[in-house]
């Protein structure tokens, strides 16, 4: 874990921005298309820590973006070059734009100032979406990584956030993927080498210290 001291400079609340990842109805939520992942996510308490972290930013004046990902009712432009997508054109719950499906679940507050940026494809939140040049326009330096999975969109965004030259801080209690015990190896050989890994209580104890300046 990073000292207290490391950890309070990376997570300046006028540089840091918070992102949670498909923290949505259809993906976490009680009818979710991946109801395996979905009861990961609240058992393990990663979508509880979520909404703590989303809170907290709220107050501290952390910028949050809610990265969605979802598809048109007819599949224009949605990407089919992986068993992944093929499998989600044959799941019962389709995260079709305007659904309940890509709705932010609970607990997960919203704010007004709380931006939703939607992608029709792919497997990142980062490339190919308009999530860099928002963090640019931000003055972000640091982008805290949350959400699920942990199997696919949370490393594609660890990574796609470091090549782009942020810093990621990832609390490890607010991932989720599938099996349970993959996200404590992924976090550990491969999170680890690219990313601060902490915890929610760790990133929650800087932000109380830090007076809101965004």
């Amino acid at each position: 874990m990073p000292s207290d001291a490391r950890l309070a400079g990376q997570l300046d609340p006028a540089s840091t921005v918070l992102l949670t990842v498909e923290c949505q109805l259809g993906v976490v939520g009680p009818d979710s298309a991946l109801p395996e992942l979905a009861k990961e996510a609240r058992g393990s308490g990663a979508l509880a820590n979520v909404a703590r972290l989303v809170a907290a930013a709220h107050h501290a004046g952390v910028q949050v973006l809610h990265a969605v990902a979802e598809r048109r009712p007819d599949g224009r432009g949605a990407s089919r070059n992986a068993r992944l997508f093929r499998a989600a054109e044959r799941l019962p719950v389709r995260q079709t734009t305007g659904s309940p499906a890509v709705r932010i679940a609970d607990p997960i507050p919203v704010s007004a100032d709380d931006l939703v940026v939607r992608r029709l494809h792919g497997l990142s939140p980062i490339a190919g979406t308009e999530v860099d040049a928002l963090l640019r326009n931000f003055g972000c330096r640091t982008l805290v990584v949350t959400g699920v999975s942990a199997n696919v969109a949370i490393p594609n965004a660890v990574f796609d956030a470091v090549n782009l030259g942020y810093t990621a801080v990832v609390p490890a209690d607010a991932i989720a993927g599938v099996p349970a015990d993959y996200t404590p190896a992924l976090v550990r050989h491969t999170l680890a080498l690219v990313a601060t890994v902490t915890r929610t209580d760790d990133v929650l104890a800087c932000w109380r210290r830090s007076p809101g300046t965004r």
